[in-house]
């Protein structure tokens, strides 16, 4: 990612989300209210399900990590963006843009496939729950999340080096509030035809394979609950994934939007709102997704606030 004899650009500057100066103020306060909801949602649900002996099972592990990625996702967002709306300067160095991409990278392709994880969690729950145990083992589940790490960390050094290794000469100005691919690369003085395919076919592929888990696991998982006799055991089938069908309608729709379009059709400004959603709104829906339709976290929650010393000493 080293900026090579024809990179004239040493920093960049951030549009943000609105170059309306009366507006600053007022996008500083909701998205600082946005992001500490998301500290403490999914910090919540971290410690939650971290010290509480009963949510030690598949599905809370899978809901930890999606916890952890939701925070280091807003996090390598949510900082810069907040100081941009104060700074008349709103700046990034050329290594900070390429480190903010690397990581925003990392963890939205991370999210990605644990959302595909959790729903292959609910399909063998559902589906197969005499053999739940050994098909979705403790060392199965450490052994996903481990390569999904992997991947992630090596699709992000993977596409940020094909982004900054075209040349970046002429304009500086980024029309976004974070440093995205599609609006750097549309400010590149070199061809970015390279680039440009490594993002559509990462991204492509990433989307599809995830979304044939998913989309197979939850076509089976309703098959499975419409041969349930019983209206209450249908309600109560249905209830155990509910909120991870709605978290993933939502992520998978606005990524689809985002990105599975082509270039000719891509409005920055449009893409900006989508990008608010996936990076900043979606990680502080989640914790509320998955803890007001759960009853187990709200017990775990209520357990948690009588007695939080009893909790963390039973770690």
């Amino acid at each position: 990612m080293a900026p090579g004899n024809h990179t004239h650009v040493t920093e960049f500057i951030l549009m943000g989300v609105s170059d309306r100066p009366e507006l600053q103020i007022a996008f500083f306060c909701v998205f600082l209210m946005v992001y500490g909801l998301t500290l403490a949602g999914n910090l919540g649900i971290v410690i939650l399900t971290s010290v509480d002996s009963q949510l030690q099972t598949p599905m809370y592990f899978f809901l930890k990590h999606l916890a952890i990625i939701n925070l280091g996702n807003s996090s390598v967002i949510a900082p810069k963006m907040l100081v941009n709306f104060l700074v008349a300067k709103k700046t990034i160095s050329y290594y900070g843009c390429a480190a903010q991409l690397g990581g925003f990278l990392v963890f939205i392709v991370a999210e990605i496939f644990v959302l595909a994880a959790m729903a292959y969690d609910r399909y063998v729950a559902i589906c197969s729950p005499l053999l739940y145990r050994a098909l979705v083992s403790p060392g199965l589940c450490l052994l996903l999340m481990a390569l999904i790490y992997t991947y992630s960390l090596t699709t992000a050094l993977t596409v940020s080096s094909c982004v900054f290794s075209v040349s970046y000469c002429s304009s500086n100005v980024i029309n976004h509030f974070y440093c995205d691919n599609v609006p750097l690369l549309a400010l590149s003085c070199s061809d970015t035809y390279i680039p440009e395919t490594a993002v559509f076919t990462f991204s492509g592929t990433n989307l599809f394979f995830s979304m044939i888990v998913v989309l197979t696991s939850y076509f089976n998982i309703i098959l499975a609950i419409l041969r349930i006799r019983s209206s209450e055991g249908r309600h109560k089938a249905f209830s155990t994934c509910a909120s991870h069908m709605m978290a993933v309608t939502v992520f998978y729709g606005t990524l689809l939007f985002m990105y599975l379009q082509p270039r000719t059709s891509h409005s920055l400004d449009t893409d900006k709102m989508a990008s608010v959603f996936y990076t900043l709104v979606i990680p502080m829906l989640n914790p509320l997704i998955y803890s007001l339709r759960n009853k187990e976290v709200k017990d775990a929650l209520k357990r948690f606030l009588d007695n939080p010393c009893q909790s963390f000493q039973s770690v």
